[in-house]
């Protein structure tokens, strides 16, 4: 029996993947919009660029469509826990995920500001004293991480101005500070669970770096 050459086994494959990708629909921004109006609005706001009296609800606007789409399919499938977010995505059908992040994508919204940088406030019996963000700490760790106790820069896998590598690394440039410092708590206490890279790189930070962290990055534009 005659065995094909490498060459022909390899064209084969690459002209098969290349009518899977063809015969594929494309996402329907159109029909993205009516879906999220419908089960993502109310938390993300109307053009995605997120509610202010909801900050620990993402910015979703300007996000890669790649990035979308799996945190929807990990939200349906449990990969990613939240006990908001699985009922919401499993509304979802496999083309109605790529359609809403084809939408989402294409939104334009300003970043949020970032968290002011303020003399520690008066402590009373109501409400304690509270460090404000430094924001020079976060700067030096995004752009150049912490060598001594081998925790990379940000910038590395995010890009120097927040936003992000396509298809890999999520743009975070501009989103809410109080929805990074609850990513990257979860990161590092094992709440979150979807990306080791995160995991291994959140667990060395503490409480006092990853606040300023989340608020150096939410006022990169």
């Amino acid at each position: 029996m005659m065995t094909k050459p490498p060459a022909v086994l390899l064209a084969a494959a690459l002209f098969a993947a290349t009518a899977s990708a063809a015969d594929a629909p494309k996402p329907d921004p159109e029909k993205g919009a009516a879906s999220f109006a419908g089960v993502c609005a109310a938390c993300h706001g109307p053009d995605a660029g997120g509610i202010a009296a909801l900050p620990t609800q993402p910015r979703l606007a300007r996000q890669f469509p790649e990035y979308i789409a799996k945190q929807l399919t990990e939200f349906k499938s449990g990969v990613r826990d939240n006990a908001i977010m699985k009922p919401m995505a499993s509304l979802l059908s496999d083309e109605d995920v790529l359609n809403v992040a084809a939408w989402v994508s294409a939104q334009k919204t300003a970043p949020a500001a970032a968290a002011p940088q303020a003399p520690e406030q008066a402590a009373s019996a109501e409400a304690p004293a509270q460090e404000a963000p430094d924001l020079k700490l976060g700067e030096r760790i995004y752009r150049g991480g912490i060598v001594g106790r081998s925790i990379p820069a940000c910038s590395g896998c995010h890009s120097p101005n927040g936003a992000g590598i396509p298809a890999q690394y999520p743009h975070v440039a501009g989103q809410f500070p109080e929805y990074l410092t609850a990513q990257l708590t979860g990161f590092r206490d094992g709440v979150r669970k979807n990306n080791t890279i995160m995991t291994d790189v959140a667990a060395k930070l503490n409480d006092r770096e990853i606040k300023a962290l989340a608020s150096y990055i939410a006022g990169m534009r």
